[in-house]
């Protein structure tokens, strides 16, 4: 759920005449007037010489890309051996990206609700006094601090509740700071968040789980 200091980054980079290169696979679709990332709602895009992205996540479908200038790309083409022997897209693939492009970009009302429901997500997990970590993203980690725990309580919120939240334990996160990471989306209701807010209160209560506020050692 972090967010580089991506204008400071850039600073860096002019300083030292270097190249800018910056992951926006999470931030694609969510951020910015036309879904183009946080360097877009930062207005810092023209200031990446190569911003990747990805065609899952928020536009739905699979594969990837990057975008740069067409002197970048095309010594991309040329010297990049993980491109050059990579087979090509399937038309009928290409074309679903393409209509998923274009129907997020004019999309701005499913980025509002978006971001209103992270809040609202958000605020209800404080509310019910479960360690959920600040960060300025979407991403909402809930954390448990036990990779065995976190792996049970991922699957008593599928088994029990019909709900998955996929457990995120080491090494993708350092050892003792697993957690549960929710991602809510334009079409979530209140509803669903009050029923998801009680399951992982019941959850939290079943499998005696601390609810250590975030910043705290762990017991």
């Amino acid at each position: 759920g972090d967010i580089g200091f991506i204008e400071e980054f850039c600073d860096l980079a002019d300083r030292y005449n270097a190249l800018t290169y910056l992951d926006e696979v999470h931030a694609v679709g969510l951020y910015g007037e036309s879904g183009g990332g946080v360097a877009q709602r930062d207005g810092l895009s023209d200031q990446i010489d190569v911003i990747q992205g990805t065609l899952g996540k928020a536009f739905g479908v699979v594969g990837g890309y990057i975008a740069a200038s067409a002197l970048l790309i095309d010594y991309i083409r040329c010297f990049g051996s993980g491109f050059i022997f990579t087979t090509a897209m399937p038309p009928a693939t290409a074309a679903g990206a393409l209509a998923s492009v274009r129907h997020v970009k004019q999309d701005v009302q499913a980025r509002i609700r978006l971001h209103r429901n992270v809040n609202v997500v958000k605020s209800r997990l404080t509310e019910a006094g479960l360690p959920v970590l600040p960060n300025p993203s979407h991403i909402v980690p809930v954390m448990i601090y036990d990779a065995k725990r976190c792996r049970e309580a991922s699957h008593l919120l599928l088994d029990k509740y019909d709900i998955f939240v996929q457990h995120i334990n080491h090494p993708t996160v350092p050892v003792g700071t697993e957690r549960l990471r929710i991602t809510p989306t334009p079409l979530h209701t209140d509803e669903m968040i009050d029923y998801l807010i009680d399951a992982l209160v019941s959850v939290f209560d079943e499998l005696d789980l601390v609810r250590q506020p975030v910043g705290e050692s762990a017991a």
